[in-house]
């Protein structure tokens, strides 16, 4: 009932206010800060424009630039360079079940990419058995580069966790079942 009431009052004559706000006279733009630089007349600007300076003039007619386009054949080996490192492709080690996401299945990678499956069934492989899955056979398992496979290993760690016990013996615990 209070919000119908002060629904009234807030749109009690809306429509005169709004147009004495409207007629109301423009705040006027603050001036602008001198800078202590000379006012540029504007007739003095478009003389200097239009007149010539035979010395610049002179200096820019010196200036030759020959421009030739890039071999052709130079242009395609660098992009085969780029493409070839990873056009070889390689059958997949291992893949969710199902239909993840609504993402088509693949069924091949380029060599030196991991899916997100493989990654987490590498990573997996190698915190449950260092001895057995090391660097070496990883990147060997999954065609990649050893340097990329160490530094994987050490600074990707999705599986740790850390139980932080309590500060008092009084707080509560879960206990397990």
């Amino acid at each position: 009932m209070g919000a119908r009431v002060a629904r009234m009052f807030r749109n009690f004559n809306l429509e005169n206010r709004v147009h004495r706000e409207i007629s109301k006279e423009k705040p006027r733009a603050a001036p602008r800060h001198d800078t202590g630089l000379p006012q540029p007349s504007s007739s003095t600007d478009a003389e200097a424009v239009n007149q010539k300076n035979d010395p610049l003039l002179a200096l820019l007619k010196s200036v030759y630039v020959e421009s030739t386009d890039p071999d052709p054949a130079a242009a395609e080996a660098s992009k085969d360079v780029t493409v070839g490192k990873y056009a070889e492709r390689r059958p997949l080690k291992y893949s969710l079940p199902g239909n993840p996401y609504g993402m088509v299945e693949l069924t091949d990678v380029p060599k030196g990419k991991l899916t997100i499956a493989e990654t987490l069934k590498a990573l997996s492989s190698h915190q449950r058995q260092p001895e057995t899955w090391t660097p070496g056979k990883i990147a060997q398992e999954y065609c990649l580069d050893p340097k990329d496979t160490r530094a994987l290993l050490e600074f990707f760690i999705p599986f740790q966790v850390q139980i932080i016990p309590p500060k008092t013996e009084k707080a509560k615990q879960i206990k397990a079942s």
